[in-house]
């Protein structure tokens, strides 16, 4: 068992400090060019923004000025306003922990259907937990010549250990708030595709950010030295942000991938509305490519079992004998299956002439 207290051990642990900053750097920097393109379709609008992409963008860029900001404190050799400096480190790295916890806060609201109620008590968590994290930027640090570094001369670390337990705290409620839901949405069948997303992925981002702040929690209870007790705030920080930010695009990319009926399992609140998802179709019509939209959405709750079928096709016929043009009107019904639904195709193009195409199931 070492002796933590010793200088010695605390040069060893300040040198392995700076090459794991150094490497989260270059991880966290990989994953950001990585879905940059992600970043590029909102900044461009080929993506419609909304209000929640705030924290989205806030969380992955802080953490991003945190990291560099780190990078220029542990490298400098000329002096700076250390106070400056590590106060932005402390106040951005601590915000990305927040804002994490709100990304995945916004993803439970979308599976509770925006229940007021649980809104109400995610903002009450949400305000607890930025008092803490605004309490935590008041450090003091100042340039020292004989070593030609930034040193920290006095830090709260009870707060910063509050802060940090809290979001675990945060993240563990979160954890059983989603897994409460979707294990009763899944059903005897296994849920729809979007369920099964939310399951399979979403739970795996909370797990990792629960544990990213319990490691970092524990080693700050320790209390070894005081490089130890902050060695892995920031893999602590990194951890989360990018599970929170994936969780985001990867919900934000699944309403963009196409049509999907969604089935409530038998487990699910029978009030749940679920989603409408709109893809462009193609269909071949005379030699000719027929395009529009398409609309699933869900039967009528008044709808008695069985299917009624209605299809109405208006296709062109060219006639190259006498240069005339035939329309032909075909109807076909049946109604011999048990499933129901509702298929609309609109918003269609094609080419020189108009068609229109309308489904019922």
């Amino acid at each position: 068992m070492p002796d933590w207290k010793s200088q010695s051990e605390i040069t060893l642990d300040n040198n392995v400090f700076i090459k794991l900053m150094h490497a989260l750097l270059g991880v966290y920097v990989w994953e950001f060019f990585v879905s940059l393109s992600f970043d590029w379709d909102f900044m461009s609008r080929r993506k419609k923004f909304r209000w929640p992409m705030i924290f989205y963008f806030l969380n992955r860029y802080l953490l991003l000025f945190a990291l560099v900001g780190i990078a220029i404190a542990l490298n400098i050799t000329k002096e700076v306003n250390c106070q400056a400096l590590y106060t932005f480190n402390q106040l951005a790295g601590n915000a990305a922990v927040g804002l994490a916890s709100i990304n995945l806060s916004l993803r439970t609201v979308a599976v509770y259907a925006q229940s007021k109620i649980l809104i109400g008590v995610l903002i009450v968590l949400i305000l607890g937990h930025w008092s803490l994290i605004l309490q935590g930027v008041l450090v003091e640090a100042e340039w020292i010549p004989e070593t030609e570094t930034c040193v920290i001369t006095s830090a709260n670390n009870t707060i910063l250990a509050a802060t940090f337990i809290y979001s675990m705290v945060f993240d563990f409620i979160i954890l059983m708030l989603n897994t409460y839901k979707l294990v009763g949405r899944r059903g005897p069948s296994g849920g729809s595709q979007l369920t099964r997303m939310l399951f399979s992925d979403g739970l795996v981002y909370f797990i990792i950010a629960f544990l990213s702040n319990l490691i970092a929690t524990v080693f700050m209870c320790l209390n070894l030295n005081a490089i130890m007790s902050v060695i892995f705030n920031v893999p602590a920080a990194i951890g989360s942000t990018i599970v929170a930010c994936r969780a985001v695009r990867r919900l934000n990319k699944f309403y963009h991938r196409g049509v999907e009926v969604y089935a409530s399992g038998s487990g699910s609140n029978s009030n749940d509305t679920p989603p409408r998802f709109r893809t462009m179709n193609q269909v071949a019509v005379g030699g000719r490519t027929l395009r529009g939209t398409s609309t699933v959405r869900p039967p009528p709750s008044d709808l008695t079992s069985g299917v009624h079928v209605q299809m109405e096709t208006f296709t062109r016929t060219d006639n190259f004998n006498n240069g005339t043009v035939s329309p032909t009107h075909v109807t076909f019904e049946d109604d011999s299956t048990d499933k129901r639904g509702s298929v609309i195709v609109d918003d269609l193009e094609f080419g020189d002439s108009e068609s229109n195409k309308h489904e019922e199931l």
